[in-house]
């Protein structure tokens, strides 16, 4: 059975910084690309970022880039969202998800919430 379990979310100021960690599990982890996706309150789902299996190749939602890095540890089975320069508006509950083979996303964490707020 897939599972993907996300924390390392909370509150943090304006400017902070936070690391998301997704806890891989059920699958060959280091075979699939992965991604971030978010739902700010009272919003659809956000597409942030995604990983290649190998994690030589990412990309980023442009309201992020700069700000936010992806990375993976493939002997430990995690994925990774550093967050730098927070702003409210990156106030949402962040998911990580595993892309299947046709390229559309099959499993999904609970998702952690993060706000940014002084």
């Amino acid at each position: 059975e897939v599972q993907l379990v996300e924390s390392g979310g909370g509150l943090v100021q304006p400017g902070g910084s936070l690391r998301l960690s997704c806890a891989a599990s059920g699958f060959t982890f280091s075979s699939y690309a992965m991604s971030w996706v978010r739902q700010a309150p009272g919003k659809g789902l956000e597409w942030v970022s995604v990983i290649n299996s190998g994690g030589t190749s990412t990309s980023y939602t442009d309201s992020v880039k700069g700000r936010f890095t992806i990375s993976r540890d493939n002997a430990k089975n995690t994925l990774y969202l550093q967050m730098n320069s927070l702003k409210p508006e990156d106030t949402a509950v962040y998911y990580c998800a595993k892309y299947a083979e046709t390229g559309a996303l099959d499993a999904w964490g609970q998702g952690t919430l993060v706000t940014v707020s002084s």
